[in-house]
């Protein structure tokens, strides 16, 4: 397949080249800080979008917003904190429980848990967390993060429906079952994130949660068609947006 015609790409983290117009570039991080990028974020070149799929310091995740001056996207991790019942009013002030309130992310990040978000010239849909395995914030049975998919699938057709384009980023804290997962507890992927990526056809899936053993492994193929890739560090990589494709509404 050639270049132009491909929907992604892993880019080579030591180079630092521009990218073609048209492609978003990110920069993907989870669960594991590099102190090297926090203090030098010169190898993570020209990013459009930083991507993180949880468990990682919000200071961290400030370091590279203010370094590399572009916007933020993430998802919870089940090591981060409690970060249900905050609303953004029309405004742009955040309450929670109806008081106001600062978020504990970074001013300008956008926490994309449950939401459908354009940043960056993306549709990005978000579902965090992971398997419950403790009393610990941000861990779900696969029941409940079921309905949770349920929810995220009817916001993403209703915002499909107000403003065309398609799901371009598909960003989670835990993997799909068996595309990347482990077999303990805390670390199974959820089914229902199957389903909801076949709904939502992304271009790519991301997460985090599980760190792999022996390297970074490539992209693992769902039956949907959805290449999904471990973040797990930090990943450069690029996306051709659909949302303004009428093919693919």
């Amino acid at each position: 397949m050639r270049d132009h015609d491909r929907p992604f790409g892993l880019l080579d983290p030591v180079l630092s080249a521009g990218h073609s117009s048209g492609k978003v570039c990110l920069l993907a991080v989870s669960d594991e800080p590099s102190e090297a990028l926090a203090a030098n974020p010169g190898p993570a070149g020209s990013v459009d979008l930083i991507v993180a799929c949880g468990d990682l310091p919000f200071e961290y995740l400030s370091s590279l917003m203010n370094a590399l001056d572009v916007p933020l996207v993430f998802v919870p991790g089940n090591h981060d904190p409690d970060l249900s019942g905050y609303r953004a009013t029309r405004a742009g002030l955040m309450t929670r429980a109806g008081i106001p309130v600062r978020a504990p992310w970074p001013d300008g990040a956008v926490n994309a848990d449950g939401r459908v978000v354009d940043l960056a010239g993306l549709r990005i849909a978000g579902l965090g967390g992971c398997p419950r395995y403790s009393s610990g914030p941000n861990q779900y049975s696969n029941r409940q993060q079921a309905r949770r998919a349920l929810a995220l699938r009817a916001r993403a057709r209703c915002r499909r429906l107000r403003r065309g384009g398609a799901v371009d980023l598909l960003i989670t804290h835990a993997p799909p079952r068996d595309a990347g997962d482990d077999d303990d507890a805390p670390h199974r992927g959820f089914i229902a994130l199957h389903g909801l990526a076949g709904a939502l056809r992304p271009t790519l899936l991301l997460h985090g949660h599980v760190h792999p053993r022996g390297g970074q492994a490539g992209p693992v193929w769902l039956k949907s068609g959805t290449p999904v890739v471990n973040v797990t560090g930090w990943h450069r990589m690029w996306v051709r947006p659909r949302a303004g494709d009428p093919r693919a509404r």
